[in-house]
């Protein structure tokens, strides 16, 4: 019996991708910070699809949450055939505004976590035929952001490390994919206080159809879902960086 571990369970994009893998009958180790959340989620799922499903309650802003999961999840001796790094939150604000300890929890969850689960659950995914890791980053990876300077920051170093791995794990039979999902309809607007922005006011993609994306390509190194999204990527690429910045923070004035 395998799992696959997906962190920031309990909402949005990490809801969605544990209601569509276990569609696929796939075995979950479902972990968030909000365990009632995860709970009710785990006893739907094993209704609906009879599949097997563990709760790990985790805050990943703490600087040893990581290693303490990691060690309940190798300790449990699970069979693990992938990893979703989906937890993560953005603030919006000039940066000498926003307090520097969420700040600092941002580059925590974003960043320092992703990587050590990555590290510490990689032996165990090398020993499964199939395994795949997902780190979930944002369109925002691709250019400087301000009024989100950290932010923008942290996805760019998840996008640039899982192209890294994406070629290192090629020959362990390990797919590692980054997802670039552009504005998307779930809680991170709100909670990165960015509802009333022009970016979201354009218009968002639903969660379901981004994670459905993101798992028909898991073996693409990034994956970019929407059209609208695709093409503002592109479009950025052919820019000179100093339109793209400027471009990125109107947007989130």
């Amino acid at each position: 019996m395998s799992y696959v571990v997906i962190t920031g369970a309990s909402a949005g994009i990490g809801e969605c991708f544990a209601r569509a893998l276990a569609a696929e009958k796939q075995n979950l180790i479902l972990v968030a910070r909000r365990e009632e959340r995860l709970n009710t989620l785990a006893a739907e799922l094993k209704q609906q699809h009879g599949i097997e499903t563990i709760v790990l309650k985790a805050d990943l802003a703490e600087g040893a949450g990581a290693a303490a999961l990691a060690r309940q999840i190798n300790d449990g001796g699970w069979a693990l055939t992938g990893l979703i790094n989906n937890a993560g939150f953005g603030d919006r604000g000039a940066f000498a505004d926003l307090p520097l300890e969420r700040q600092l929890a941002m580059i925590q969850v974003n960043i320092t976590s992703l990587v050590s689960l990555t590290w510490q659950l990689l032996p165990s995914m090398r020993k499964q035929p199939g395994s795949f890791v997902i780190n979930v980053a944002s369109t925002a990876a691709f250019q400087a952001g301000p009024n989100m300077a950290i932010y923008y920051a942290t996805k760019a170093f998840v996008l640039s490390f899982s192209e890294a791995l994406h070629e290192e794990l090629k020959g362990a039979g390990v797919a590692v994919s980054t997802l670039c999902p552009g504005a998307t309809d779930s809680e991170f607007a709100q909670e990165a206080h960015m509802t009333d922005t022009k970016l979201f006011k354009a218009g968002t993609m639903a969660a379901e159809a981004v994670v459905k994306k993101s798992l028909a390509q898991r073996k693409k190194a990034i994956v970019i879902p929407g059209l609208r999204n695709l093409l503002m990527v592109w479009s950025g690429k052919l820019s000179p960086r100093t339109v793209t910045r400027r471009l990125a923070g109107w947007l989130q004035a």
